[in-house]
C-alpha cells in the first residue's frame, strides 16, 4: 500500500511539471501597439512565430517582413514550406532558397515590384534582408 502511493504521489508530482515551467522575457513585439513581454509579464511559446500579418497588397507598409528578426536554429521547413510563406506575407517570384549554416532559408523575391532580399527562420518568421 505504502509503495502504490507513493508511486501515485509521484506521477502526481511529475504531471504538474509541465505547469510550473517558467515564461522567458522575449523583448519588444512586432506590433508598435502591443505591450512587451516584459509588461505581460512574460510570454509562454518562446519558440511561437511572429504573428504579424503583412498585407499581401502592400507588405512592406505593415512592417511586419521589414522589421522582423531571424533567429538561429535547427530549421525543419522544406523549401516549399519556406515558400508558400512567403507567398502568404506577400511576396512574388522567389528565386534561389538555400538554408545557411545557420538554418536560415534565404533568397530573393519581389515585393512592390522590387528585387529584395528575403529569410525565414526555424520558427517560421518572415523577414526582408
Amino acid at each position: 500500500m505504502r509503495t502504490t502511493l507513493t508511486t501515485l504521489s509521484l506521477l502526481a508530482l511529475l504531471g504538474t511539471a509541465p505547469a510550473m515551467a517558467q515564461t522567458t522575457v522575449t523583448g519588444t513585439p512586432a506590433d508598435k501597439d502591443a505591450a512587451s513581454s516584459a509588461k505581460s509579464d512574460g510570454q509562454k511559446a518562446v519558440t511561437r512565430p511572429n504573428t504579424d500579418k503583412a498585407d499581401v497588397n502592400a507588405p512592406a507598409s505593415t512592417g511586419a517582413v521589414t522589421n522582423a528578426k531571424l533567429e538561429e536554429g535547427a530549421n525543419s521547413f522544406t523549401e516549399g514550406q519556406t515558400r508558400k510563406r512567403l507567398e502568404d506575407a506577400g511576396f512574388k517570384e522567389i528565386k534561389d532558397l538555400k538554408k545557411d549554416d545557420k538554418g536560415i532559408w534565404r533568397g530573393t523575391a519581389m515585393l512592390e515590384g522590387k528585387s529584395v532580399g528575403v529569410g525565414v527562420d526555424f520558427k517560421g518568421n518572415v523577414a526582408t534582408q
